[in-house]
């Protein structure tokens, strides 16, 4: 019996991976179903943060006695947000603008009761690239695995063979700052089992 209903507001497997990893077994997963669109002017932090916050808000309303956390992972480069890309061509315009430069991953977590935000914080990792040829950007795109991914790019698969350096928690860029996760669920009773 799980002490305190815990819900995961995201389909994304890496963050049910991370949770799972870090001892959180007992969870439920219900996607929020929000629009992801960003409001004019908006900027990366702020975005990710909003984005989060309605994600946990909108399950909240439908299982109000439950702690749910919602997460939102972007890409920043030059001031550009990049999110999940929407095809083929716009996956390899993303890694091309990435190859051989260092750009900031932004992952955002809130955490909402009761349609309340009880807690919400981004973490930023900088992620610098490994020059990419034309033909490297190609093959990886024709795999799918950039298109389900901020920045059309996953650093715990091929996509990690890009990558010269990570300044910032690794995780984060998978999509969840586990660490930081795990002590603000610690505040509302809710711990890794031993």
């Amino acid at each position: 019996m799980c002490p305190t209903r815990l819900i995961l507001a995201s389909g994304s497997p890496r963050r049910k991976e991370l949770l799972y990893a870090a001892g959180l077994r007992c969870f439920e997963i219900v996607e929020s179903g929000i629009n992801e669109m960003r409001a004019a002017g908006e900027v990366g932090r702020d975005y990710a943060l909003r984005i989060a916050c309605d994600k946990a808000l909108s399950v909240s309303a439908r299982v109000p006695n439950a702690l749910v956390l919602g997460a939102d992972t972007i890409v920043v480069c030059d001031d550009e947000i990049l999110v999940k890309p929407n095809d083929e061509d716009e996956a390899r315009r993303m890694l091309a603008t990435l190859s051989g430069r260092t750009h900031a991953v932004i992952t955002a977590y809130a955490l909402a009761s009761a349609r309340a935000i009880l807690e919400a914080e981004s973490i930023t990792s900088r992620v610098t690239f490994h020059p990419l040829s034309d033909g490297q950007i190609r093959q990886y795109v024709a795999t799918g695995e950039p298109m389900d991914k901020a920045g059309a790019y996953g650093i715990q698969g091929k996509g990690g063979d890009f990558i010269a350096m990570v300044e910032g928690p690794r995780d984060n860029v998978m999509g969840l700052p586990v660490r930081e996760v795990l002590l603000a669920l610690a505040r509302f009773g809710v711990r890794p089992e031993a």
